[in-house]
């Protein structure tokens, strides 16, 4: 009897968290342009296990890793975990800013990952929208292709 009631005490002050965390997702999800996914690992272990998986492949390149906590903590203030890694595909980035050269401001692709109390979260604009924003209506195959990879990428970091 002790051991269920000790396990429903644990399930019980979890509550909150899965609560908060769910909020959390909802209150960013009006912006559906982005992807916002949970992470079950810290920040910085998320971005480790994308950019590794990032240079595991010939196409890719990461070009950045931003800490905006590191940075924050230089000038005397206070950021939860927060950092950015910039990455993308030549060969596939060039086709979309040879359709619209003002694609460049958003490319290469960025994804964020960042802590909010206890919960670590990763996002990324959406392919579709990116392409939307730059009117480019002539390379939906590589829109295709990024959605797919960023899905890959994405759900591999941040789950097991």
């Amino acid at each position: 009897m002790k051991r269920f009631f000790l396990t429903f005490l644990i399930i019980l002050s979890s509550i909150p968290n899965i609560a908060r965390s769910q909020k959390v997702l909802e209150t960013l999800s009006y912006n559906p342009n982005f992807i916002i996914k949970e992470s079950k690992f810290s920040v910085q272990e998320t971005l480790d296990r994308l950019e590794e998986k990032i240079n595991a492949i010939d196409a890719l390149s990461v070009m950045a890793r931003v800490d905006h906590a590191a940075n924050a903590g230089n000038v005397d203030l206070q950021l939860a975990p927060t950092q950015l890694l910039i990455f993308g595909n030549p060969k596939l980035g060039t086709q979309l800013m040879q359709s619209n050269p003002l694609v460049a401001i958003d490319l290469p692709i960025k994804v964020l990952a960042w802590q909010e109390d206890n919960n670590v979260f990763l996002s990324y604009l959406r392919p579709s929208d990116l392409a939307e924003r730059h009117n480019i209506v002539d390379k939906n195959e590589i829109i295709e292709k990024m959605t797919q990879a960023l899905d890959k990428l994405t759900n591999y970091a941040t789950s097991e």
